[in-house]
């Protein structure tokens, strides 16, 4: 602000400087009226014309340059101070010091993917009973808070990695670009309602819910079938990271099947609002019981597929293996130390040995096989091409295990989850290492978040479960309350919006 006040009296300055000559132009050259005639008017035009050259370029610069300070330092302002937390404040609030901040931009962070989430999922509802020409405005504002989300996870990894004397910035971005997402879904929450129309009739959501509740009820039985498969046909690792999610499924559906029932009962008395809060309760349970049958598929697809290229990839680094030892017989390995390539060939052989070994002798993780081929032909000079099939695979069961548990998941799990989405397509084996971090931090918040309510009988609905899965913004009802939700439903929009329902 002091640029801008800077900026503006130089502007006003340049004008007090230059009107008094203008006045002194005029005085100066004034002559009787006798001696002047027609000639008058056209002197006292140039004059007035050449002045005005002068003046108007100096005022326009002097404004534009206030203007432009102003703007910057309002911005800068903006960043500092308008955020979540301080959005009602006023102008005079000094920035909250470095370690609020820091707190700041994380809450920002699990907030803003929050609702990207929720968004996404509540949009896949309505995009399937409308199309997807009716949902493009509100496709359009999550993809714009998901570029912005993105661009804030990324500045967050930069953080965590090497904090420097320009941390403060990057924590006011972080701040700004989440609150930017946020605003920009609160911006078409109003119109989306106005899309869905609920409130006059929600028949239509209703058994378009219903629908997909029966088809994901059948395929969870058949999850269950394919996870027991898996336990026969590989190592028990191989299955490991899904062996919970048929259990989780039921659970989501169990909570899914009271909402839908409890939804059309309260349509069927009138009671609009307390309908369209059960009803999306029960969609938001319905998105996340698919997420887990979804994980339990993917990861047989990708299991099968990792045993088709195993034998490939293994082939593939016993020949960079065997390019490295003629290399050292030869003595042209100067691009690195001797000792180096030697520890690294040794390493490789003995690696390569072992995964053969296991692959013949019976039940085997083709997954971490290929893992582990990736990460002894690397320093070797060569990737097998199966090293994306693994990251995909990391990468969204990390996804599946981050939206699924959202309640209890922190921002530094989110943060090693973007960064290994942004590396996927750009370093495979970079971002399956951040996929596997980001399942790590997951698991641990999930474990300290615990399961309060898993021993009280009046919540064996699923209703725990789906606060621990952000289904259900908030804490779990007394035990007298007669409500499904321990909280307002989440719906499409930012941090202002989202909880309008209930």
């Amino acid at each position: 602000m002091r640029l801008a006040h800077t900026a503006l009296g130089g502007a006003i300055g340049v004008m007090w400087l230059v009107l008094p000559g203008v006045t002194a132009d005029h005085s100066d050259h004034e002559v009787p009226v006798s001696a002047v005639g027609s000639a008058r008017g056209t002197a006292a035009q140039e004059d007035e014309t050449s002045t005005g050259d002068l003046v108007l370029p100096l005022v326009a610069a002097g404004t534009a340059t206030a203007v432009a300070a102003y703007t910057y330092a309002r911005r800068r302002r903006r960043a500092r101070t308008h955020t979540p937390a301080t959005a009602g404040a006023g102008p005079a609030q000094l920035p909250p010091p470095a370690p609020e901040l820091d707190r700041q931009a994380r809450r920002s962070l699990v907030t803003a993917d929050d609702c990207v989430r929720t968004s996404r999922e509540e949009l896949g509802f309505v995009e399937g009973l409308f199309g997807a020409e009716a949902v493009a405005p509100f496709t359009e504002a999550v993809r714009y808070a998901e570029a912005e989300l993105s661009a804030a996870f990324q500045l967050r990894q930069t953080y965590d990695d090497n904090p420097t004397d320009a941390s403060r910035d990057i924590l006011d971005e972080i701040v700004a670009r989440c609150v930017d997402a946020g605003r920009r879904l609160d911006a078409e929450a109003a119109g989306f309602d106005q899309l869905r129309a609920l409130e006059q009739d929600m028949s239509g959501a209703l058994r378009h819910a219903e629908v997909r509740f029966r088809e994901l009820n059948g395929r969870t039985g058949a999850a269950g079938s394919t996870l027991a498969d898996l336990g026969e046909r590989y190592a028990p690792t191989a299955s490991f990271s899904v062996s919970s999610q048929v259990e989780q499924a039921k659970d989501r559906l169990v909570f899914a099947t009271t909402g839908l029932n409890r939804a059309r009962q309260s349509a069927d008395l009138g009671e609009t609002d307390r309908a369209v809060l059960h009803l999306r309760a029960a969609e938001g349970a319905i998105a996340q019981a698919e997420v887990f049958v979804d994980g339990v598929d993917r990861l047989a697809s990708a299991l099968a597929a990792a045993a088709q290229a195993l034998p490939e990839a293994l082939d593939d680094a016993e020949a960079a293996v065997v390019e490295a030892r003629e290399r050292l017989a030869a003595g042209t390995a100067a691009d690195e130390p001797v000792g180096a390539l030697e520890g690294h060939v040794r390493r490789a052989e003995a690696t390569l040995a072992v995964v053969r070994e296991e692959a013949a002798a019976g039940p085997y993780d083709p997954l971490e096989a290929l893992r582990r081929v990736t990460e002894v032909s690397a320093p070797l000079g060569t990737v097998p091409c199966a090293v994306r099939l693994v990251a995909r695979g990391t990468t969204a069961d990390a996804d599946g295990l981050v939206g699924t548990h959202r309640g209890a998941v922190a921002a530094e799990a989110r943060t090693r989850l973007a960064e290994a989405r942004r590396l996927l397509d750009r370093d495979p084996a970079e971002a399956d290492t951040f996929a596997r971090q980001a399942r790590e931090l997951a698991e641990r918040d999930i474990r300290a978040h615990g399961n309060p309510y898993g021993g009280r009988p009046e919540h064996t609905n699923g209703v725990a479960g789906a606060v621990l899965g952000g289904i259900l913004l908030g804490d779990l009802p007394d035990a007298k309350a007669e409500a499904l939700t321990g909280g307002a439903p989440g719906s499409f929009g930012g941090p202002a919006t989202r909880a309008r329902r209930g």
